[in-house]
């Protein structure tokens, strides 16, 4: 495998979070990655659940003091790090006190969906984003996991389509079923945050946004489409994938470490798809 810049975006990684697949895959596969001699960015939300101290979370302050813009209102990026026990990596997390000091992650007490998770969600997407300009780092492969950072792929085809960091990288995508789908109260202002930033969903405004429309706004934008797990029967919007993206279901793989390990090398020769 050729050395390459990876950049990890996930909404959950083990051991800040608690153990599923997407969560472990989250983090063995960047794991082969640096030790594969590759160079890795790892990020994640800094949710209130996570413990800072018995993980030794501590603040970039050279990273740290941005103003990421969401629905016109200029709210503060803090970025935070911390080493993974008993590997040579590190995570960065996206945090916010307004955001992501609750102890929850997406539901409240009632298992309800805070009614500012719109907000968070762009929040957290456009905070990876402007740290990596911040770096100076281009990234070869984005790897995208989980519906939270769904935003990803149609934010740097259409907003940041202008920016040089990310005109050659290839964009991953891991979506992963999970046994819920409403992730926004209904009404919600995603439609108007994102108009703000000249994008739009593609859905009617009066339908429920739930976790497969995320995953259909990321699918038109990716070079490669995976499955952790099968989708749910009916839900699925597959047309909304790219019709040149590579599309796999890994759930039939026994080794997804070196699965990838070969397809980052076939894709990286690859033109991108289209914005």
């Amino acid at each position: 495998m050729s050395k390459k810049r990876i950049l990890y975006i996930s909404q959950e990684i083990t051991p800040f979070l608690p153990e599923n697949p997407l969560s472990k895959l989250s983090l063995s596969l960047p794991k082969k990655m640096i030790d594969a001699g590759n160079e890795v960015r790892i990020f994640m939300p800094r949710f209130g659940v996570i413990n800072e101290r018995k993980h030794q979370l501590h603040e970039v302050i050279r990273l740290s003091g941005i103003n990421i813009v969401v629905n016109d209102m200029d709210m503060p990026l803090i970025i935070k790090v911390a080493s993974v026990p008993n590997a040579r990596m590190q995570v960065y997390f996206i945090d916010n006190d307004e955001f992501f000091k609750r102890k929850y992650t997406f539901f409240n007490e009632e298992g309800q969906p805070f009614d500012d998770n719109d907000e968070r969600y762009v929040f957290f997407c456009k905070g990876v984003l402007e740290t990596v300009k911040k770096l100076a780092w281009s990234p070869d492969i984005i790897h995208i996991s989980g519906w939270l950072p769904a935003l990803v792929p149609m934010y740097i085809k259409k907003y940041y389509n202008n920016e040089p960091l990310f005109a050659e990288s290839k964009i991953v995508y891991t979506r992963y079923t999970f046994p819920y789908q409403q992730v926004l109260k209904t009404p919600n202002q995603l439609p108007e945050i994102l108009s703000f930033d000249g994008l739009s969903l593609d859905f009617p405004a009066n339908e429920p946004i739930d976790v497969e429309k995320f995953y259909a706004t990321a699918a038109p934008y990716c070079d490669t489409y995976t499955y952790l797990n099968p989708p749910p029967p009916g839900l699925e919007h597959k047309d909304r994938i790219n019709p040149e993206a590579n599309v796999y279901e890994l759930y039939n793989l026994t080794d997804l470490e070196s699965f990838f390990t070969e397809h980052y090398d076939q894709i990286h020769k690859l033109e991108s798809v289209e914005s």
